[in-house]
């Protein structure tokens, strides 16, 4: 019993520490979300949660008001930021969510608009590498986490055993539980502060999918049965710089293989590639040609 007890307390100090970085979001639904002083000043939260982005308040642990100014977002990430001007609120510390292992209690935190802290506990039921989300967004790792999201808890933090938030929970298809990491928040911070907005490559290209016939894959040894066929090249852009024509079959990107658009727009969307030079091979005319193409940003919304 003592054991037990001593986990109770536990648990509940490590969600009263870390609940004093969540706050609630006010956007005028009748249930707020919650969001994180991720940094000092700085507020995430889940962007599909918020219907707007003006006017816009959050309720801290005392149960103050306070207003905030909005910074930017990543639908692809379902990540928006705010800002919050002479904050004194505690800032998150933030874990690693690579340490993370199925089976690890973890716990899922949030904050009502009246200033109410809570919370749900479950364990890690999936962790994996990479993945692009249905709106095209790179995300650095896949966390599935066993809590249910009560009305309230999208935008509000993962947190570890050790106290530490390791990202920022959202919902996932048919009411799953997903965890966007603790490094792709801080990718998404870093690009809009600097810069604000979000970095995408571009090349300046309409593309479509295309199958590949059986005869010509074997021939040229292509690793997927698909290409992308560029059905329209924007004039002075890099595509068009680099020589990309109308019916010139996509097959490999940056030694990476796409058979299909979204494909080579997740590509594009690391922006690490912007202003380098990569190597895309086509097929033009039955053959495999090999060019050299300048990624360039596309342009701001």
């Amino acid at each position: 019993m003592s054991s037990l007890l001593s986990l109770s307390n536990s648990l509940a100090d490590t969600v009263e520490q870390s609940g004093n970085t969540v706050v609630a979001i006010n956007t005028g639904k009748r249930i707020a979300s919650s969001a994180i002083h991720w940094r000092n000043g700085i507020i995430v939260t889940s962007d599909e949660s918020l219907g707007r982005y003006d006017e816009i308040s959050i309720t801290t642990s005392d149960g103050n008001t306070l207003p905030v100014s909005f910074l930017g977002h990543d639908p692809s990430t379902d990540i928006a930021v705010f800002q919050l001007q002479n904050s004194k609120l505690t800032v998150a510390q933030v874990g690693d969510a690579t340490k993370l292992k199925v089976g690890h209690l973890v716990l899922g935190l949030a904050r009502s608009s009246e200033g109410d802290l809570r919370a749900a506990m479950g364990v890690v039921s999936v962790v994996s590498g990479a993945w692009r989300s249905m709106n095209g967004g790179n995300i650095d790792q896949f966390i599935r986490p066993d809590i249910t999201l009560y009305p309230g808890f999208a935008g509000g933090p993962l947190v570890d055993a050790a106290g530490y938030i390791v990202g920022m929970n959202t919902s996932g298809r048919r009411g799953t539980v997903l965890t966007i990491p603790a490094a792709t928040v801080d990718r998404v911070v870093n690009q809009l502060l600097t810069k604000g907005h979000i970095s995408r490559g571009y090349l300046g290209v309409g593309m479509q999918p295309v199958r590949l016939p059986s005869n010509l894959k074997t021939a040229l040894n292509l690793p997927t049965a698909t290409g992308v066929i560029v059905v329209n090249v924007e004039p002075s852009s890099p595509a068009d710089q680099a020589g990309l024509l109308l019916g010139d079959v996509l097959v490999t990107f940056d030694g990476i293989a796409v058979s299909d658009t979204g494909d080579v727009l997740a590509l594009l969307n690391n922006s690490d590639r912007i202003g380098k030079t990569v190597k895309i091979q086509i097929i033009r005319g039955g053959t495999l040609v090999e060019l050299d193409v300048v990624v360039g940003e596309r342009p701001a919304e």
